[in-house]
């Protein structure tokens, strides 16, 4: 997958090419601006606060990862004016997100001995990088905070593959094209080791090009937040959007992917309306029906449920594979006229949802928010959820990297399953 590049200063440019070979930052020059990098209570979220976690420095440590911080840092350090530090910011995290997929699909360094299938060094990363933004915004007082909240906006989307999803369209006319996304970490709280093979495999996926006996098959991915707070404010909907546009429609399947259940696959038939009480990756929990953005298409009145499109049928009769592949209709709803909720296959008319098939929590919302914008704009697309297995871990949390390699390669023929189906 090629990055576009934004026209930036020299000096950013070649600390931007830093991230992406894996170098050490540069250090700011002295027209950077005082005391840049240096506050020392910067505003963070609790997912920031994870950083000083000796694990967290092992992840990075071992994947090479540990340099982002420091360059991320120089490169703002050289921004003269909020306009410049947000095309540097965007275009770091446009390298730490190549530099990511480059370390899962085999290419180049892998910096260390992590194993390459690691999704991990993405995300810790990427939080040493915004933690970096949070230290050095205060430095340049002219900033407004609408502007700082752009820089750190900027570097977040990019460096979850947001900004280069465009689609090579094939050399040989158009091929099937498939959008599809994973998530990052959580349940760190648990087990600050976690990975999260959805991840993985999105960054396994992005910008391949798979053959088949029904054509080629290109794949473009991004990762989302475990954070409740993102969703409500559409990063969902404007992630899949462009590529939905009634005729600019370019993707044939759009697939959302998540950790699900121990030991199976899900192909999730149902998606509910109603987020519910788990916390994210901030401690944050809500209890509500999932909210729309104004901004972006919806149908009135908001539907309770959506449903896939997908292919499920002969997804699972096409891919044999390490674990089984379950179709799941398993519903939770309040039927009409009642208030007492129910567990059941498939939803009832007039009933109000509590639980989708993939539960109430951001997997479902996640097939929810782009199954609902499908429908709002009457596209054809075949789109749905598949839920992973659970990542089992070793005696110390670590991860099983033969297991998360086996997740990745299967769900990777029920993707191209689907878009061939």
């Amino acid at each position: 997958m090629s990055t576009r590049t934004t026209a930036l200063t020299a000096a950013t440019a070649a600390l931007a090419a830093a991230i992406s070979l894996g170098l050490a930052g540069a250090p700011a020059t002295a027209g950077a601006a005082p005391g840049c990098g240096t506050v020392a209570s910067p505003d963070i979220r609790v997912e920031h606060t994870r950083l000083t976690n000796p694990a967290v420095t092992d992840i990075l440590a071992r994947s090479g990862f540990d340099d982002v911080a420091g360059a991320v840092r120089a490169a703002l350090c050289e921004a003269r004016d909020s306009k410049t530090a947000t095309a540097a910011a965007r275009l770091a995290g446009k390298a730490l997100w190549q530099r990511a997929v480059d370390r899962v699909q085999g290419r180049g360094d892998a910096g260390g001995d992590l194993p390459r299938s690691d999704d991990r060094p993405l995300y810790w990363a990427r939080l040493a990088g915004e933690l970096e933004i949070a230290r050095v915004a205060p430095g340049f007082p002219t900033w407004s905070e609408d502007a700082r909240r752009k820089v750190a906006q900027a570097f977040d989307r990019a460096s979850r593959g947001i900004d280069t999803t465009r689609f090579s369209g094939g050399q040989q006319g158009r091929q099937r094209q498939v959008l599809a996304s994973g998530f990052d970490p959580f349940t760190l709280d648990r087990n600050i080791r976690q990975s999260n093979p959805s991840g993985a495999t999105a960054l396994a996926m992005d910008g391949r090009v798979v053959q088949t006996a029904k054509g080629a098959v290109e794949i473009q991915a991004v990762v989302f937040p475990v954070l409740w707070g993102p969703f409500a404010q559409g990063t969902v909907e404007r992630a899949f959007l462009p590529h939905l546009v009634p005729g600019k429609r370019d993707v044939d399947t759009a697939v959302t992917i998540s950790q699900g259940r121990a030991g199976r696959f899900d192909l999730e038939v149902w998606n509910g309306a109603h987020r519910g009480t788990f916390p994210d990756n901030d401690r944050v929990s809500v209890n509500e029906t999932i909210p729309i953005p104004e901004d972006v298409p919806r149908t009135d009145p908001q539907p309770q449920w959506t449903r896939t499109t997908l292919p499920v049928e002969a997804m699972k009769a096409a891919v044999p594979g390490t674990f089984p592949v379950n179709i799941n209709r398993v519903i939770t709803e309040i039927p009409a006229g009642s208030t007492t909720p129910v567990t059941r296959e498939d939803p009832t008319p007039g009933s109000t949802a509590v639980a989708g098939g993939g539960g109430d929590y951001l997997s479902n919302e996640s097939a929810y928010r782009t199954t609902a914008l499908r429908d709002a704009l009457e596209a054809d697309t075949k789109q749905g959820h598949i839920h992973v297995p659970v990542l089992s871990g070793d005696s110390s949390g670590e991860p099983l990297a033969d297991m998360r390699a086996d997740i990745v390669s299967q769900t990777l023929a029920l993707v191209v399953a689907a878009a061939t189906n």
